[in-house]
This record gives structure tokens, sequence and C-alpha cells, in this order.
């Protein structure tokens, strides 16, 4: 992307719009935590079952990232946005049938087609962000609309947990407590969709009814992406990994012996040291590369699991919760570094990123078996790995290489 496509500083409407986007898919995702317990209390399933939920939420972006890529390059940006806002506005919706006719596999088929939307918002949203200003401060404008996000997913379950669980002990109510609060949020949803529609923000690179040229590399041949790729996928699988063991470690005796209600309210402080972090990490890379910063944090999140691995009690449990201070930055600088430099190709690049997170679904179920068969707290070296990866992509792995664009047939024969 040239800087004549940029334009000069983001408008003022623009990022408090982007930014109340990134705050609405946060309050969704989270929500996924409340409808676990939810659904496994109203139709009985086991914990298999209960988990479909993750599965299909994380396999929507598996299956439809790279069609949303598509969607975004004909469209544009905006429209892109619009969309999956119809999109999740829709799956939200989809939930009044399926309380009404109490039917698991409805509430399937609507949190797919709500993560849908979620993901066409994200593949479009979060390379929009990138571009909506100078590029040397791209990490730090996406770093301020995860932030956001991060309180989203801060604010969702206590959402949830006042207008879905309170319903918990009447048997009746239980089973259609999800039908006003869906419909709030598709409500919400199409509201912000006709605001979008209306609002004219810049084009930025807009790439509708654009065609790439034949001899741009394909976004896959950078090497920065793929490793970018990777990267996204261990931090989701880390992060989602860490949160979802964090009850069960707080809850032994061997640590602090904790009732999983008050583990439960403990495990805020994890999700809440994120939104922290993101709002210190956008004042900090005023002052220092994101790749820097990152590198700390990645190293910082790894020395913490080593700390809570090979010790006990409280400094375990505190050790594991300051890691989710350390995963601040590392989504929105890890997706901004890999699409450094790829033109008209990052929009396929957004595609494949966010394609990663299905490491949300995968990595947990790597942890899961090790805890099976080895222990809880060994199995923490699964994440550990993991940012150990992360702290090589901010050191090294970030680094644009060139790519050699597709010759001409002509060309060819001239250069031999």
């Amino acid at each position: 992307m040239n800087a004549s496509s940029r334009p000069a500083s983001p408008p003022r409407y623009g990022m408090p719009l982007l930014t109340a986007l990134f705050f609405g898919w946060g309050l969704i995702t989270s929500l996924n935590d409340v409808l676990i317990p939810h659904l496994k209390a109203v139709f009985s399933l086991n914990y298999v079952q209960a988990m479909l939920v993750q599965f299909c939420f994380f396999g929507a972006y598996f299956l439809v990232s790279l069609p949303a890529g598509q969607v975004v390059r004909r469209w544009g940006y905006q429209r892109g946005m619009v969309i999956g806002l119809v999109i999740a506005a829709i799956g939200c919706a989809l939930f009044y049938p399926a309380a009404t006719f109490q039917t698991y596999g409805w509430f399937l088929a609507a949190l797919f087609v709500l993560a849908s939307g979620v993901t066409l918002l994200q593949v479009a949203a979060n390379p929009y962000v990138t571009l909506l200003g100078p590029e040397n401060e791209a990490s730090r404008r996406l770093t301020w609309t995860q932030a956001f996000n991060s309180l989203g997913t801060t604010v969702g379950p206590l959402f949830g947990a006042t207008l879905i669980l309170a319903a918990a002990d009447n048997a009746a109510a239980e089973a259609t407590a999800v039908r006003g609060p869906y419909l709030g949020l598709a409500a919400a949803l199409l509201a912000i969709a006709v605001v979008l529609m209306v609002v004219k923000l810049p084009k930025v690179g807009d790439t509708g009814n654009t065609r790439v040229a034949d001899h741009t590399p394909p976004a896959w041949r950078h090497r920065h992406l793929v490793l970018g790729v990777l990267a996204i996928f261990v931090y989701v699988g880390a992060e989602v990994s860490i949160g979802s063991f964090l009850v069960s470690v707080m809850s032994s005796p061997e640590v602090a012996g904790l009732s999983e209600s008050d583990a439960g309210h403990r495990l805020a402080l994890y999700w809440g040291g994120a939104m922290v972090g993101r709002f210190i990490g956008a004042w900090a890379m005023k002052r220092m590369s994101a790749a820097r910063l990152m590198t700390g944090c990645a190293v910082g999140a790894v020395v913490l699991l080593a700390v809570a691995m090979a010790t006990g009690g409280h400094l375990t449990m505190w050790a594991l919760l300051a890691v989710g201070l350390c995963n601040a930055i590392m989504f929105p600088t890890i997706f901004s570094l890999a699409l450094e430099r790829l033109g008209p190709r990052t929009e396929q690049g957004s595609g494949l990123l966010c394609m990663a997170i299905v490491g949300g679904a995968l990595v947990p179920l790597v942890q899961g078996a090790l805890a099976d068969s080895h222990g809880l707290m060994p199995s923490f070296v699964v994440p550990l790995v993991c940012y150990v990866y992360i702290a090589y992509y901010a050191a090294r792995g970030h680094r644009v290489v060139p790519v050699a664009s597709k010759t001409t047939p002509a060309a060819a024969a001239v250069r031999t």
C-alpha cells in the first residue's frame, strides 16, 4: 500500500465507529462462556457436547475467513463490514427459534452464522484500521481498538450472567432466557450497519471491483505473513487454553483451593489484564517499536508460565493470571506486522490470519490430552512453547523478505 492511498490522519468519526465494532464482537465472543454452562444445563449435555459451542464458533473462522477476504476484495472494506454486521444480526436472531423449539442443533447453527458475520467483520476491520492513517502507527491504532475489544470481552460475561444465567433456577424460563438478549444484540448490530452504510469513510486502498495484477505474488509467498499466520494460531490457542484451565488450577488444593465460584471471579482478572494492557500498550508504542514491545511481552509470558509450573500455591495462581497482561498487545501486533507491505494482497492475508484463529479450538485439545496423561500443571508446557514461538516471530520472524514477482515468458527468455 503506497503512502498516497493512506489518509494523513484518521477521520474524527472513523475510529470511534470502528472502536464500537471491536467492542461489539468482543462482547459477542465472550458470551460463549455463558452459553456453554447455560446450554449444558438446558440440554443435559456432557462436556464434549457442550464444547461444540466453541468448535462451531471457531470453526467459522477457519471455513469463512478466505471467502470473507474475497467479499472484501470485491465490495471493499466498508461494505464488507456492513455485510458482516447483517450476517451477525441474522445469527443473533436465529437464537429465537432455537430457544423456542429447544433444539441444540439450532443453537449451533445460529452460532455458526453469527461467527461467520463476526469473521467477515474481522477480515474487513482489522486491515482497515491498519490502513486508516500513517503506517508507522498501524500497530498502535489496532492495539487501541483491540483494547475496546477486550472491554467487550470483559462486559460480555457480566451481560450474559445478568440476563441469561439469572434464569438458571427456573427450568421453564431457562430454555428461553437467551431470546431477549440476542434479539437485542441483533437490533444493535442492524443499527450499526445502517450507520455504517450512511457514513462516508475514506477509501484507503478500498479494493471494491478491482483485480490483482497477475504478476503480484500470492499472499502465502510472503514469509513474514506465513510465519504470522502460525503466530496467530498459537497465540489464540495459548490464550484460550490458559483461560480454559485457570478455574481448575485455582480450585486445586495445591494452588489456591478456591471454590469454582470464587475461581470464576478471579478469572476476570486474566481477561481484564489483557484489556488494561492494551491501553498501556497503545501508550508504550509511542516510545518503542511494536515488535520490540511484543518480544518483551512474549518473554514475560514464558517466564510467568515457567514460574507457575515450577512453584505452587498462590504464586502459581498469580503468575498465570498475570499472563493475561502479557497477552494484551499480541494479537493486534502480530496482525499488523504480518500484513506489512502486502499491497493488493492485504485482504487475502487478512483472511489467512483470521482463519488461523482456529487455534483457539485445537491448542486447548492438545493441552487437555497432556493434562490427562501427565497432570494439570505439566500440561502448561503447551502454551509455554506457543509463547516461545511468538517471541521468535516478534524478534526475527516478522521481518519482511522481498518476494520476486512472476515474470513474463519474454522476460524469462531474455534472462536465459
